[in-house]
């Protein structure tokens, strides 16, 4: 019986955080150990499940060490990656032999002592395995690829989906070239391509037509045409990341090596180069969007805000106040807002208990500069523990612990506040504190775009907000690049 490692170790790395990524970070997310993992992720739609159902069909002894994930926030420390890594060594040593790799990763993870995280893991799981083992790695669709991820792994392929709602079915690819490689049937080699590029392919979008979904198309074709390759990746890239690599890619997966491949990668970044002006999706202004909502005609339906400037799914803090502040000051009723991250707040509220009449400052503890703290009085219609399990479509089944939440009613705003950060994509961030999402006029959320699967279904318009409010607006030329090639588009070349 084959021995196979599973092990996950996930960061998006917003490089512009003042909040360190730390063992705490990935306890108050996902951070589950050996036995825990079957328990935890079995029958759900993630890349974990797939990888413990790839070992039951093909008769492969699963050895699970870890799997960490933790919201995306600032550099991960030294000290935890070496506490995470180590875990996943010490396995291939104590646990072996290991005849086969599937890791979990994300694609951009930096380091305080390293700026490409999972090149770093690759390099350290490559060293104790040896040459001849295979490595299969299920990324991101906004990872940053890089040149020793490329050279360290076998197979690499990225989600195709954004929302990413294919995570199961990607890792169910990566863990069935992993069985044909041990079989002898491929001989697997990775070869990417990246341009002079921070942003592009409509920052990945797949919910409508445009660039993502065009190269998509292409790359399709492409493996299409030639039997010599086994799988294409499109990464978006993740451009908060201020690292040499960081920018859109094109990832080929090809049965045996050849400098074709990299022409044929290369061609496909040019075409995200062409279409790097396009993009699928407006955003709004504060001001512009509770206009629209006052003028809005009356609906079954609700109007849903997104701030993505403010996404602690791409590493913003989550307790931006502008949006909500302009909603409050507006009266805007019937409406229910998701998340603001704020411990001390919560704190205040669950000491003066369910019901209570409260006044407290609610947000901007973080970083002023992207709103000050909200004075309110409200009243405490919910405190639960926070814990809920995903519904999905994204994630399905997979449980969450964001810890002690309320809901706070000021005016006609249903605010959750929370003391974990979290992006706002599944509707059960606000029914398991039984807010009816089917009686608000407007849901308003911290996401740039994963929201869609699950609220989409439910809004008669989607409104995406730039707050100016955050660490994930795309008015890239303020923030302060130091560390990615240049020149590089938008920063230096239009």
């Amino acid at each position: 019986m084959k021995r196979i490692l599973l092990a996950g170790f996930k960061h998006e790395t917003n490089t512009f955080s003042q909040l360190p990524t730390t063992l705490e970070s990935y306890r108050a997310r996902s951070l589950t150990y050996g036995a825990d993992i079957p328990t935890r992720f079995r029958n759900t739609k993630s890349e974990i499940a797939a990888f413990l159902d790839a070992c039951k069909q093909n008769d492969w002894q699963a050895v699970h060490p870890v799997i960490a994930d933790a919201t995306p926030s600032g550099k991960v420390t030294q000290e935890t990656f070496e506490n995470i890594s180590g875990l996943i060594l010490n396995s291939i040593v104590d646990d072996g032999p290991i005849h086969g790799v599937l890791l979990s990763l994300h694609g951009a993870m930096v380091c305080t002592h390293v700026e490409d995280g999972e090149g770093e893991l690759l390099r350290l799981v490559r060293d104790k395995v040896g040459p001849d083992v295979p490595i299969g790695v299920t990324l991101d669709l906004h990872a940053n690829v890089t040149d020793k991820m490329a050279k360290l792994a076998d197979i690499i392929v990225s989600y195709r989906t954004y929302p990413h709602i294919d995570q199961y079915e990607v890792a169910t690819e990566v863990a069935d070239m992993l069985r044909a490689t041990l079989a002898g049937e491929i001989r697997p080699a990775c070869t990417v391509a990246r341009g002079q590029m921070l942003d592009g392919a409509d920052h990945g979008r797949t919910t409508a037509p445009g660039p993502m979904t065009e190269v998509q198309e292409s790359a399709a074709k492409l493996k299409q045409a030639n039997d010599s390759i086994l799988s294409v990746s499109i990464s978006a890239g993740f451009p908060w990341a201020d690292i040499q690599d960081t920018g859109p890619s094109a990832l080929i997966i090809s049965n045996g090596e050849g400098a074709e491949f990299k022409d044929m990668a290369d061609g496909l970044v040019k075409q995200i180069w062409e279409s790097r002006h396009r993009s699928t999706v407006i955003s709004y202004s504060v001001d512009d969007a509770i206009g629209m909502i006052k003028s809005s005609a009356p609906s079954d339906k609700a109007i849903v805000l997104a701030d993505f400037a403010d996404n602690p799914g791409g590493g913003a803090y989550g307790d931006s106040t502008r949006l909500l502040r302009a909603m409050i000051d507006a009266n805007i009723y019937d409406a229910t807002y998701g998340m603001i991250y704020d411990p001390v707040a919560v704190r205040t509220c669950t000491e003066q208990g369910l019901g209570a009449h409260v006044v407290v400052a609610i947000g901007g503890k973080i970083d002023p500069r992207f709103g000050e703290p909200i004075p309110v009085t409200g009243r405490v219609i919910a405190v639960t523990d926070g814990t809920l399990r995903l519904q999905g479509p994204m994630m399905a089944g997979t449980p969450v612990d964001m810890g002690p939440t309320v809901v706070l009613q000021v005016g006609g705003i249903d605010i959750i506040l929370t003391s974990g950060r979290f992006q706002t994509y599944d509707r059960m961030y606000f029914e398991h504190a039984r807010i009816d999402l089917s009686q608000k006029a407007v849901i308003a959320v911290k996401s740039a775009h994963h929201f869609r699967a699950a609220f989409g279904p439910l809004a008669s318009e989607i409104i995406v907000v730039d707050s100016g409010g955050g660490l994930t607006s795309r008015n890239f030329k303020e923030l302060p690049y130091k560390n990615v090639r240049r020149p590089v588009y938008p920063l230096d070349v239009d």
